[in-house]
C-alpha cells in the first residue's frame, strides 16, 4: 500500500472520486484552515495598517508596540507566512483525494503536521511577544491605531488554537494511514511454501515377480516323446 494505488489512505477518500464542494467546507480541518487564513489575514493587516505611528510634531515612523521593530516585524513576517500557506494547504486539501500514490499522501501530510506545530509554537511567542510589548508601551506614543494593537494580539492568541487543531487533524490522518498500512500488510514470511511431494519411493521388498518366466518349467513325471 505504501508504494501503490493506496485508494482510501490517509483519512481521503479513493483517488477519482467526485469533488463535492459542499461536503470539502464542512471539514473540521477545512474549516480551521479558513479560520487560520482569516486571523493571519487580520494580524497583519492591523501591523501593516496602524501598526506604524509617529509624533504630531515628527514624520518618522515607529512600531507602536513600545517603539519595538522587531514586534511589528515578527508579527507581520509570521502572519504573513501563516496565510500563505493556508491558502496552500487548502490547495493540496482540495487535491488530495485525487492523488493515488499513497508515499505523495504521506509526505503531504506529515509536512501539514510539521507546519502546524512550528506555526503554533510561532503563535504562542508572537502572542507573548506582542503583549509583553505592549504592556511596556508608553501612553503618549499611542495615538492612533490603539484598537489595532488589540486586536492584533487577541487574533494573534486564536491563532494558537486554531493551529493547535490542525495539529490534530493532521495527526488524526497520518494515524490513518499507518493503520490503513498494518492492516493491509502481508509479512511473506508468514506465507510457507508447501513443499513438492517427493516421488514415492520404491523399495525392493514391494517388488513382485512377474507371473510369467522366460522359460517354462517342465511337468514334474512328463517324459518326451521318442525320436525315430
Amino acid at each position: 500500500m505504501e508504494g501503490g494505488g493506496g485508494g482510501g489512505a490517509y483519512g481521503a477518500g479513493k483517488a477519482g472520486g467526485a469533488f463535492e464542494l459542499g461536503r470539502f467546507v464542512r471539514q473540521p480541518q477545512v474549516l480551521a484552515r479558513i479560520a487560520s487564513a482569516i486571523f493571519a489575514l487580520i494580524v497583519f493587516a492591523c501591523l501593516v495598517g496602524e501598526g506604524y505611528t509617529n509624533l504630531p510634531s515628527s514624520s518618522e515612523l515607529f512600531c507602536i508596540f513600545n517603539r519595538n521593530e522587531d514586534a511589528c516585524r515578527y508579527g507581520i513576517g509570521i502572519g504573513v507566512l501563516a496565510f500563505l500557506a493556508s491558502v496552500f494547504f487548502f490547495m493540496v486539501d482540495v487535491y488530495f483525494p485525487q492523488i493515488s500514490n499513497a508515499t505523495d499522501r504521506k509526505y503531504l501530510v506529515l509536512a501539514d503536521l510539521g507546519f502546524s506545530g512550528l506555526w503554533t509554537f510561532l503563535w504562542f511567542v508572537g502572542f507573548c511577544f506582542l503583549t509583553n510589548q505592549w504592556a511596556w508601551t508608553q501612553a503618549k506614543d499611542v495615538h492612533v491605531g490603539a484598537d489595532s494593537a488589540r486586536a492584533a494580539i487577541t487574533f494573534s492568541f486564536f491563532s494558537i488554537f486554531s493551529w493547535g487543531l490542525l495539529i490534530a487533524f493532521a495527526y488524526k490522518r497520518y494515524k490513518m494511514g499507518v493503520e490503513d498500512f498494518a492492516q493491509s500488510y502481508v509479512d511473506p514470511s508468514a506465507e510457507v511454501p508447501t513443499p513438492y511431494s517427493s516421488y514415492p519411493n520404491i523399495s525392493h521388498d514391494s517388488y513382485q515377480q512377474p507371473p510369467f518366466t522366460q522359460t517354462a518349467e517342465a511337468p514334474e513325471g512328463y517324459q518326451p516323446p521318442p525320436v525315430y
